[in-house]
């Protein structure tokens, strides 16, 4: 499984918030650091994830909606 960043970043602009706004909910002084992480450029932790699904009003339980199953390539064509 893989996070689905563009689905965090779907969720963040459904709920009506911006890149600062989510850096400052996630106590960073700039959004220079949720932007590198919402754009795959550096890491989310685990529990940088767990706070930011529950700004975007999510509980822990329900992370799954953030992820994707990646089936490579060979395992398409299979199918």
């Amino acid at each position: 499984m893989t996070l689905d960043l563009k689905r965090l970043k779907a969720e963040r602009i459904a709920k009506g918030f911006t890149q600062d706004e989510m850096a400052e909910k996630m106590g960073w002084h700039t959004r220079t650091p949720y932007a590198k992480r919402e754009n795959g450029i550096v890491s989310i932790g685990a529990n940088e994830l767990v706070r930011m699904a529950s700004i975007l009003g999510y509980e822990s339980d329900n992370l799954g909606i953030f992820f994707t199953s990646v089936v490579p390539e060979k395992e398409r064509k299979m199918a």
